[in-house]
């Protein structure tokens, strides 16, 4: 009985932590793994009566913004049912971090297995990555796109993005894990490779978010602070070397973006006009913020900035549609308006205030309020919150897998505190 007990208790972790490659293939084996994993904690929950999994305050807001959303989806969308295909079952994602919660709880093997699965997806990466920078194409044969490397992503341009997320994340995991000497020697060489990589592959928002992650644990943690601030140095000057001998990657990451704001001349465009990001991303965020004066407190439902960006009413000129306006809050208020946006900047408050009270005990040599562990979650939380920067549709699926597992992790460590 105790055998059959550990093998479905192996089982379980593989299959959830699974996820962490499947994500580099796309987002329907993930997507499944967290319906049916969501499924499952609910029959758990409801059949042994451990409601106190979903009594946090976290969480319960975070019911509450979804149960909103299907109720803007219902009432003031313009297609409602498309509507609902993003807002109806946003809740499994909270689900989902409660399974993890639950897992860790049951089993601290879940850790190991994370952890390894962060490890190994990014050593692959790192490998296929630098290959395909070196020769032109990976080890599959796709080819570089541009100056951008893509590695197993194919088409989809976000490896950058998915280690710049989930790096936190395996940041976490290695400090709580037992670890022989070497292993730091040989954490510190894959961290300076994958902060080089993040930044070769052309990703500008994914840079960003990589450093500003690594200054929040820097300042914040305390027993790998210098390991992480000295991995931070020789990573710069590698970039600097790469950069040395790539004028195109030079120019796509800080050229472009200056020229594209409006910062500096482009010798192409004899007006200078200052853009938000870009005069694309501008575009974007202007038609929103027009549908936002529209129906300022409910929206005008979730996803729907795809079907009301093309109105003459919205549209700023010839960058005014996409699939989203490629900033969470300003999608918010166009979509959920103001009580929408309420959610999400109160999410962003929560991690700075966690942030400062940390600081402050920092300061003044008091016990610290958050572990070294809880740092490097709140790090993953940070990027995905952080309001001044470009990113990608707030329903995504995608994405929203990729943040509810720090989240997930965090849960169970702030509750375990509280105990």
């Amino acid at each position: 009985m105790n055998n059959l007990k550990y093998s479905n208790t192996v089982l379980v972790n593989l299959i959830i932590s699974s996820i962490v490659p499947f994500l580099i293939w796309g987002p329907f084996f993930p997507d499944l793994i967290v319906s049916i994993s969501a499924l499952f904690f609910l029959y758990y929950v409801f059949k042994n009566k451990h409601f106190f999994y979903f009594n946090n305050k976290l969480l319960i807001i975070f019911f509450i913004f979804c149960c909103y959303c299907i109720f803007v989806s219902i009432f003031f969308a313009e297609d409602t049912f498309f509507s609902l295909g993003s807002s109806l079952f946003y809740f499994r994602i909270g689900v989902f971090s409660c399974f993890i919660w639950y897992l860790i709880d049951r089993d601290k093997s879940i850790l190991i297995y994370f952890y390894y699965a962060l490890f190994l997806s990014f050593l692959a990466l790192v490998f296929d990555g630098y290959f395909q920078y070196f020769t032109g194409k990976n080890i599959f044969g796709l080819k570089l796109i541009g100056v951008r490397i893509s590695s197993f992503f194919g088409d989809e341009l976000i490896m950058g993005s998915y280690l710049s997320r989930l790096f936190p994340l395996l940041f976490a995991l290695f400090i709580i894990k037992k670890k022989h000497k070497y292993e730091i020697y040989f954490i510190s060489i894959l961290f300076i490779l994958v902060d080089a990589l993040i930044y070769i592959s052309g990703e500008r928002t994914a840079f960003f978010y990589l450093n500003l992650s690594t200054v929040f644990i820097i300042i914040l943690i305390k027993e790998y602070q210098k390991v992480r601030l000295l991995t931070f140095i020789i990573s710069i000057a590698l970039i600097f070397v790469l950069s040395a001998y790539s004028d195109k990657l030079l120019n796509r990451m800080f050229k472009m973006p200056a020229e594209g704001m409006g910062l500096i001349n482009n010798s192409e465009i004899n007006e200078k006009e200052i853009y938000i990001f870009s005069e694309i991303h501008d575009g974007y965020i202007k038609t929103a913020l027009k549908m936002f004066n529209d129906r300022p407190i409910f929206g005008h439902g979730p996803k729907m900035f795809r079907l009301k960006c093309s109105n003459p009413n919205y549209s700023t000129g010839k960058y005014s549609c996409d699939t989203h306006p490629h900033n969470f809050y300003v999608q918010l208020l166009a979509e959920t308006g103001v009580i929408g946006f309420l959610f999400l900047i109160s999410a962003f408050f929560y991690v700075l205030y966690a942030s400062m009270k940390q600081l402050k005990s920092i300061i003044f040599r008091k016990s610290r309020y958050l572990t070294d562990y809880q740092v490097c979650l709140l790090a993953s939380m940070l990027i995905t919150l952080w309001p001044i920067s470009p990113n990608g549709n707030f329903f995504n699926n995608w994405l929203i897998i990729v943040y509810s597992m720090s989240i997930g992790f965090y849960l169970q460590s702030h509750n375990k505190k509280k105990q």
